[in-house]
């Protein structure tokens, strides 16, 4: 897809996103609506995929969302690039779907391949599948995708260190560097310090974009592919606004997990606009 039609598709994740939400009237809208443009860009551009799902990825790239509440971004961006019919975005959270709150295995829903939402193993799983790929000659890229305030999570720290230990060079890790979390800001819950010299000191190639410009999230996210293969894994800090595109969600952590009123909604999708892809 081209610029303008990743940014369209975006839009039209975001109508998603909220609709889902306000349905069943549970939900993380915030953070998904964060993220809607780097997800949108990575399965409809960036990444290398097989038509189909293979659960153990081998012969392209795969994809891991380690913050796991944000599955209403990931459940649209899945069934917008084919990978379950778009109608089952209708029943997100409701007893016995496959879409639950929380993305699961046991699901059996293709383009997912581990249960994540149990903040600060994401990175611990893409190293070993990063490394499972050099160890196969799979010369594909794994790709993470983690949260500001999950990186308080100890875990990630060793996954990093053993990442940079091991040389796992074929590994872009992005954080959604929001600077909200469920109970307020990072700054105020346990201030993150500098990720950018943390990374560094690790070992890591530290690289940043503004996750809600389209071009730049391509520009930067190619860079980082370029720089694959070169003895160091790769964090990509990705600034976004939480709610981005609805103004009365962004910039606040009041938005992690609550659901819009039927006015809220109707206010959401007014600043939304219809696509040509349309809704489910």
């Amino acid at each position: 897809m081209e610029s303008n039609q990743l940014k369209e598709m975006a839009t039209q994740v975001r109508r998603d996103i909220v609709r889902m939400v306000h349905k069943v009237q549970s939900g993380h809208p915030g953070g998904s609506l964060g993220c809607a443009d780097f997800l949108t860009a990575l399965y409809f551009n960036i990444m290398e995929r097989k038509p189909g799902f293979n659960m153990d990825g081998t012969g392209e790239d795969i994809f891991f969302l380690s913050n796991g509440h944000i599955s209403p971004v990931f459940y649209s961006v899945l069934a917008r690039s084919g990978y379950f019919p778009v109608s089952e975005l209708s029943t997100f959270r409701h007893l016995n779907s496959r879409l639950q709150g929380h993305p699961a295995t046991h699901e059996h829903l293709p383009g997912v391949r581990i249960a994540s939402g149990s903040l600060g193993q994401g990175m611990s799983v893409a190293c070993g599948a990063a490394l499972a790929k050099k160890m196969n000659n799979d010369n594909h890229i794994v790709y993470s995708l983690h949260g500001d305030g999950e990186l308080q999570e100890g875990q990630n720290w060793e996954a990093i260190m053993f990442a940079a230990h091991h040389k796992i060079d074929n590994l872009i890790s992005t954080v959604d560097y929001n600077g909200q979390q469920i109970d307020g800001p990072t700054v105020a819950v346990m201030n993150l310090g500098s990720l950018k010299e943390k990374f560094e000191a690790f070992g890591w190639q530290v690289m940043e974009m503004n996750g809600n410009d389209m071009e730049e999230v391509l520009k930067v996210m190619a860079k980082a592919k370029a720089a694959t293969g070169q003895g160091k894994p790769i964090c990509v800090l990705m600034r976004t606004v939480m709610g981005k595109g609805v103004s009365f969600m962004e910039g606040t952590h009041e938005w992690h997990g609550i659901a819009p009123s039927d006015k809220q909604l109707e206010a959401a999708l007014n600043e939304l606009p219809a696509t040509t892809y349309g809704d489910y």
